[in-house]
């Protein structure tokens, strides 16, 4: 069962980059992309120190890991939906930091769109407030993560373009 259904009020957070590498090859780096060497500590946000318990590699469907936080916090992270090379899709839940008191979980969502001979990364992050934390969730956590991912995601497309070679 999905964690964000049909009726869910939730509050999704998008942005976007452009890298001037192809969408398999792009996809290839971001499914299993070293997770500390995108999420650095943002304002209010840890980063991520590493992940354990990750059953086999980050590439399939069902695949799950615990992303440890720089705050010594956790989370559970799942792999639902991997359309190679154009998407994959993930829940997080179990926020053992003050963040799962306010959300249920988040879906996350990359897609690696054609643009020239590189790639548009969309980045989708969809949080599920708990019971009469919408409006917190919506007014105050969503526009700071807004900026936490953009920045991860100028890391990610530097660690693609890095990963590539010269351009």
């Amino acid at each position: 069962m999905p964690l964000i259904g049909q009726s869910d009020l939730s509050v999704p957070v998008v942005v976007q980059a452009r890298s001037r590498v192809a969408p398999p090859r792009a996809f290839d780096i971001v499914v299993p992309i070293d997770l500390s060497r995108i999420f650095t500590r943002w304002g209010p946000f840890p980063g991520v120190r590493g992940v354990r318990d990750q059953g086999g590699p980050w590439d399939a469907v069902g695949r799950t890991r615990t992303p440890l936080l720089t705050d010594g916090s956790t989370a559970d992270e799942r792999i639902t939906e991997l359309t190679a090379p154009s998407s994959f899709a993930y829940e997080i839940t179990g926020f053992t930091n003050i963040l799962g008191r306010l959300v249920h979980g988040v879906r996350g969502e990359w897609t690696f769109t054609p643009d020239g001979g590189g790639t548009v990364l969309r980045w989708t992050y969809e949080f599920h407030p708990r019971p009469g934390r919408h409006v917190l969730v919506a007014a105050i956590i969503a526009p700071l993560w807004r900026r936490a991912m953009g920045a991860a995601m100028g890391r990610t497309v530097r660690v693609i373009d890095e990963a590539s070679g010269p351009a």
